[in-house]
């Protein structure tokens, strides 16, 4: 499927496939999305776009320059997703090309284009454009991770306290929840991490391709954006290491929440262990036991039994063991 981004001197007006051989010097933008054998054979002859050249992330060929990357698009539920997209700049339009027919993370672009003329005077200023929104993509599914680790961090206090805010009970179940939803954030933010790695990449080579002594102001955007890249690409760094640390934090309290366990079970043994070894005294079938006899034989076994009991219950409250 193609999509050609026609500048004409009243408008912008996107189009679906090519337009006519004769209005091919007004496209600004074409957008490629899992070409057809024939609309490959036909970009190769009208534009020279080789759709088969795509074995390295940066090269050059016939004055066309392909600069391969991973990009983040958000579809209407705000779920994010990953695909790879190859940005080609020619002489007089710049073309985007993903092997995805239902990837398309310009989809708000236009508009924003129509709305800022002054960004489609040349194919760079267009690219340029392109790399901003698919920035600002980025920095978004990052803030809408902060905002979710967060929420997470709050529920991680609520189960260390052992309830929520409600009073329902909160266990170890609930950790482990928690720790998918860890891992799987932890699997989107080191993804966005690595878009904005290539994206970055892309950048530099976009700066190399302009002239900033005739175009100044290209220059500036660019250099703009490249400060953007690397500071959303920081930002990526900084909570990928919130991430790790709170997964480090589940960790703990779900080791101290089993060892609270086993300890619970160690105590409830040793309290219980002595009254059983009484019962199994007073269990075995010999023919002369003088309690049997005894008028207060059964009150003396229960008053000995619960010695037992109470016995190891006080040692262990006094050495703090249930604390």
């Amino acid at each position: 499927m193609i999509n050609s981004l026609i500048k004409t001197q009243q408008e912008l007006k996107i189009i679906s496939g090519l337009p006519e051989v004769q209005e091919d010097c007004q496209i600004i933008w074409l957008e490629i999305n899992a070409p057809t054998v024939e609309e490959a054979a036909l970009l190769l002859s009208r534009f020279g776009i080789d759709i088969a050249s795509q074995h390295s992330n940066i090269i050059e060929i016939d004055c066309l320059l392909y600069m391969r990357t991973n990009l983040l698009m958000r579809d209407q539920h705000a779920t994010p997703h990953f695909g790879q997209v190859t940005f080609i700049l020619g002489d007089q339009w710049v073309a985007t090309l993903s092997q995805q027919a239902d990837f398309h993370p310009f989809n708000h672009v236009i508009s924003r284009l129509r709305k800022k003329t002054g960004s489609t005077r040349n194919p760079r200023a267009v690219l340029r454009f392109l790399l901003q929104a698919a920035n600002d993509a980025a920095d978004s599914s990052i803030d809408q991770i902060t905002d979710a680790l967060e929420r997470m961090s709050d529920n991680i206090f609520e189960i260390s306290e052992g309830h929520s805010i409600d009073g329902r009970e909160l266990g170890v179940q609930d950790l482990l929840k928690i720790m998918r939803r860890l891992n799987e954030k932890e699997k989107l933010i080191s993804r966005c991490l690595e878009s904005q790695l290539s994206l970055a990449r892309v950048v530099r080579y976009l700066s190399s391709e302009v002239d900033n002594l005739k175009e100044p102001e290209l220059q500036e955007l660019v250099n703009e954006l490249a400060a953007d890249v690397a500071g959303v690409k920081e930002h990526a760094y900084f909570e990928h290491e919130k991430v790790r640390y709170l997964q480090n934090a589940v960790t703990n309290i779900l080791n101290i929440k089993q060892n609270q366990i086993v300890k619970i079970f160690t105590i409830i043994t040793a309290v219980f262990l002595p009254p059983t070894l009484v019962g199994t005294f007073y269990g075995m079938n010999f023919s002369v036991m003088p309690e049997l006899s005894w008028k207060y034989g059964f009150i003396y076994s229960m008053i000995l039994t619960i010695a037992a009991a109470l016995l190891p219950l006080i040692y262990i409250k006094r050495k703090g063991w249930l604390r």
